[in-house]
């Protein structure tokens, strides 16, 4: 949400935010950029005249603020829907899924990336070691963000995902998780259908293809598709595998 604050800030938007408690670097990070922050959640922090209002994902009914905003019937979003309706929108998204290694991943993703002097935007649930910082938003054309597939708000219990404007999908595993959210493991399928259901038919789909759940959640996908991984039927084949300390190795051939 922070980042997201001030990137905001820097298209020309004022700011302002409450949380139960901002710590540093956070709160730090924010102040430098001039964004005013409230310490607890009050009716009055709502600004009189505020254009939009973004209600974060830990927030629920019964919340001084939230009940506000209802009150007054003022224009509210989730903090995925900004983020496709003043980022995402008109670029080349790239997002990654599944149900573990989306932050190593999309950092993985992110740095190749920038390797090759494209430079993304991006956003990771974690601060990469080769970045220093978890988003960074600028005018590249492509956008690489995390796909997390825990709910949006308390009035929208649709994956976040479901939001990112998919252009290019990495799926790594689908397997049961969020008790407190999702019933059982095909609750989790049906989202993550969803969410190949809008991949475009001139974007792409990159799963892992020893996954048994990957595989039927893409099953009807009219978007391109490559499985990558170590079994026969992969088309990029996971080759020469080694580990030690400092990292691990790898050879990817085309099969």
């Amino acid at each position: 949400m922070g980042s997201v604050a001030a990137a905001l800030c820097e298209r020309g938007f004022t700011v302002t935010g409450s949380d139960e408690n901002v710590y540093p670097p956070m709160s730090i990070f924010l102040e430098q950029r001039n964004i005013a922050l409230f310490s607890g959640y009050r009716a009055e922090n709502i600004p009189a005249k505020a254009d939009v209002v973004v209600i974060g994902n830990a927030i629920k009914r019964g919340n001084p603020e939230a009940e506000a905003v209802l009150n007054r019937k003022l224009f509210y979003l989730s903090l995925p829907e900004v983020l496709k309706n003043y980022f995402l929108r008109g670029r080349h998204n790239l997002v990654v899924t599944g149900t573990h290694g989306k932050t190593t991943t999309t950092a993985l993703l992110t740095w190749i990336m920038d390797f090759a002097k494209r430079a993304p935007s991006y956003m990771i649930g974690g601060v990469p070691r080769n970045f220093g910082q978890g988003a960074r938003f600028n005018d590249s054309k492509c956008f690489v963000i995390e796909g997390d597939e825990y709910d949006t708000a308390f009035f929208d219990k649709r994956s976040k995902f479901i939001h990112y404007l998919p252009e290019l999908l990495v799926v790594n595993n689908v397997e049961f998780d969020h008790a407190d959210i999702f019933p059982d493991l095909d609750a989790i399928k049906t989202s993550f259908r969803r969410l190949v259901n809008i991949v475009p038919q001139n974007g792409m789909i990159v799963l892992n293809g020893d996954d048994k759940n990957c595989v039927e959640v893409t099953r009807d996908s009219l978007a391109p598709m490559v499985e990558v991984g170590f079994s026969k039927n992969c088309a990029q084949r996971i080759r020469d595998v080694s580990y030690s300390a400092k990292k691990s190795r790898f050879v990817l051939r085309d099969d």
